[in-house]
């Protein structure tokens, strides 16, 4: 007797969101099925990935990171390349710099270099600031309205700076915005609420309930993930049916794994492969529990998961 899978029907399903404008615009969520469940539901829209461009990318001293982008000076030099990755879907603009404790580079020198970005490139655009409120604030608005009509996403609007985020980036400007929390279902919920306060769309929100590296406190993240992705589905609960996005690679090539040199561990083998295999597993990890897009960085890690999603989905 052959044996017939029950297929599981959920009542609710997640939002679809669309970024970027044109030919290349894509759709993150949608379907209404746990991740890659084919067997329950097909999955129109495929997890998508975006590659980070960050403007400190001349400092990254990995090989192959290095070869890939040889001659590239300018943030436009190092998109424009990214735009020619295997499996790359979107562009995802980090600007590092702008952090007062570190380089400070000014709002109107990182508006500049995504203007620029914007008109000599034609995927969506993801822009990610500096972790500093203040600055961020200042910079996701100068960016959002120098980019209007692009449907950016804006990583991310927190719980101190969400009014302010949120009002610029979403209702003034239209573009849509990431809600950004710390590894915990209710934290996340309450954030989307409080935007959806603002009269910003739920359509125009993508979560980000937490990162890390896998064997860093991952397991806090798998947690997250599968409760809210379980409470979008089963429960239909509409304050959590918005897609999720992960950024991974400033978490996994900022661990030791990734950094630390041959000299200094010859034991755990080539550093750039450890470097590669930690945001392979990271990603990967982030997609099966429920992420619709991460963002990566090196090229064998990215044609890696992008093989991975495709045979999957």
């Amino acid at each position: 007797m052959a044996f017939t899978p029950k297929k599981v029907a959920y009542r609710g399903a997640i939002n679809a969101v669309t970024l970027g404008t044109g030919d290349k615009a894509i759709v993150i969520g949608g379907q209404n099925v746990l991740p890659f469940y084919t067997f329950d539901a097909s999955i129109e829209n495929a997890p998508k990935i975006g590659i980070e461009i960050s403007d400190c990318a001349s400092e990254w001293n990995v090989p192959g990171l290095k070869e890939f982008y040889a001659g590239c000076t300018t943030m436009v030099d190092y998109a424009k390349k990214a735009e020619t990755m295997e499996g790359a879907d979107f562009l995802c603009l980090h600007f590092e710099s702008a952090d007062p404790n570190g380089a400070n580079r000014s709002v109107a020198d990182c508006v500049a270099d995504a203007k620029a970005v914007a008109e000599a490139t034609t995927m969506p655009i993801v822009v990610m600031g500096c972790k500093n409120i203040e600055k961020d604030g200042e910079l996701f608005s100068k960016v959002a309205e120098a980019l209007q009509g692009k449907n950016i996403l804006v990583l991310s609007a927190r719980s101190e700076d969400y009014k302010t985020v949120g009002a610029s980036v979403a209702l003034a400007y239209g573009q849509k915005v990431g809600a950004e929390t710390a590894d915990d279902i209710n934290l996340a919920k309450q954030l989307n609420i409080m935007l959806k306060g603002l009269t910003v769309p739920a359509e125009s929100i993508v979560m980000n309930v937490g990162t890390a590296a896998v064997g860093y406190g991952y397991e806090y993240v798998a947690s997250t993930l599968d409760r809210v992705r379980l409470a979008a589905l089963d429960q239909s609960d509409a304050d959590l049916q918005m897609p999720i996005i992960a950024p991974v690679s400033p978490d996994t090539w900022g661990v030791k794994e990734s950094t630390a040199s041959e000299e200094d561990e010859p034991a755990w083998g080539n550093q750039e492969e450890r470097g590669v295999g930690m945001e392979v597993a990271t990603a990967a990890a982030n997609l099966t529990g429920g992420a619709d897009a991460v963002i990566m960085r090196h090229p064998a890690a990215v044609a890696t998961i992008k093989q991975f999603i495709t045979e999957l989905v």
